[in-house]
């Protein structure tokens, strides 16, 4: 069984669930990827609260893994996303 079957049989809810295949059809080998919350809501067309709780329900489930992301400066840009 495939990782996205095992995802389909999830008790998810379905922002949980569409997110998770945006990352998974964006990871590296490494099984990483590290859009920004805005490029996600506006490929899924969705709002940037629908993607920070799909997020939230995906570490929840144990299925990604959220690393913050910092410049040089400080400040923050894109969190990296492991999938699990």
């Amino acid at each position: 069984m495939g990782r996205l079957d095992h995802l389909y049989r999830l008790e998810l809810p379905h922002r949980a669930k569409l997110v998770y295949i945006y990352l998974h059809d964006r990871m590296d080998k490494e099984k990483k990827t590290w859009p920004g919350i805005n490029t996600i809501a506006k490929d899924l067309s969705v709002s940037r609260s629908t993607v920070k709780r799909a997020i939230k329900d995906l570490e929840k489930a144990e299925l990604i893994r959220k690393e913050s992301r910092f410049r040089e400066n400080g400040s923050a840009t894109s969190n990296c996303y492991y999938l699990l």
